[in-house]
């Protein structure tokens, strides 16, 4: 377990965008957190162009990762990404083109390194434990989005708890969030090397910062040269789908989204504060960002907020 004192720095997603990387670390170093205190929820290598610089980066960068299915499948040579995505739809045909450009150039000794990623962390800020994981905690690629439903999220907390956690960082959605769920944390960061299908071509990280029985939460958005990281793109062959969507914000498909998602394509998102304060308690649903309708349980049930 790591016990990490002061603000801690978490993003997610990579994805060998390198200019993206590069700027989320230098923001690391704006705030002055430094990298034992920094922490990626994984996927370094995916959409963008510069795969092994990118993870030249993050490993020389001193900050934790842990692995994503895309390193998962990179650092065991299969023949596909491992997504998750619906077979045959838009997602599927694009990733099949992306992974066979990083499956080119990544080289045996980057892709034993991302196999021995480990697959959860559990970092203790504030004295709370918190279980770093990429998907969810059983499943490394399942889609966890603000609005999945609310019995799915308890039971993997409810896992992370048996393990002494209060709560879980996650990734692999792509799209940031948090929520206060029967006092306990499902937080994910967004990512940094595709935008958040929200109109504009920023990336996102949050802070976690300790505060006197709470952790305060801050979802930070950030700017960095994008038409470079193109450029990458297209000198490697990469899909000009997901090259566009670096520049205009927005993802050339939304096979994996639920409904509510779906809706929110092209409305920018602001930075945002949560507190996840100890003492709340209750059935349902605490403290949430962004706003959302309340997410339906697994029968179909509406869950009941408490706020």
């Amino acid at each position: 377990m790591l016990r990490l004192d002061g603000p801690v720095l978490v993003f997610g997603g990579p994805y060998g965008n390198l200019q993206a990387t590069e700027a989320v670390l230098a923001e690391g170093l704006r705030l002055g957190i430094p990298p034992e205190r920094t922490i990626c929820t994984g996927d370094l290598v995916a959409y963008c162009g510069d795969p092994v610089a990118t993870i030249d980066l993050v490993r020389n960068s001193g900050i934790h990762v842990v692995m994503g299915n895309c390193d998962e499948q990179i650092g065991a040579g299969a023949g596909d990404c491992g997504c998750g995505f619906p077979e045959g739809g838009t997602c599927d045909r694009l990733s099949a083109a992306w992974y066979a450009c990083v499956d080119r150039v990544v080289g045996a000794e980057d892709r034993a390194w991302l196999y021995r990623l480990p697959r959860r962390l559990i970092v203790e800020i504030g004295g709370r434990r918190l279980a770093i994981i990429h998907g969810s905690v059983d499943t490394i690629n399942q889609f966890v989005f603000a609005t999945s439903p609310l019995d799915e999220k308890r039971r993997q907390l409810a896992m992370a708890a048996a393990d002494g956690c209060h709560g879980v960082v996650g990734g692999h959605c792509g799209m940031p969030f948090t929520q206060v769920i029967d006092g306990r944390l499902w937080h994910n960061a967004g990512v940094v090397g595709m935008p958040a299908n929200d109109g504009t071509p920023r990336g996102w990280y949050s802070v976690l910062t300790p505060r006197h029985g709470a952790v305060e939460i801050s979802h930070r958005p950030f700017d960095y040269d994008y038409a470079a990281a193109m450029q990458a793109m297209q000198r490697g062959g990469y899909p000009d789908e997901y090259r566009a969507a670096l520049a205009n914000g927005n993802w050339p498909s939304c096979d994996v989204l639920p409904h509510h998602e779906r809706r929110q394509q092209g409305r920018a998102l602001d930075r945002a504060f949560v507190m996840w304060v100890a003492r709340e308690r209750g059935l349902g649903l605490g403290r949430h960002w962004p706003a959302v309708p309340v997410p339906e349980t697994a029968d179909g049930e509406l869950a009941v907020a408490c706020c």
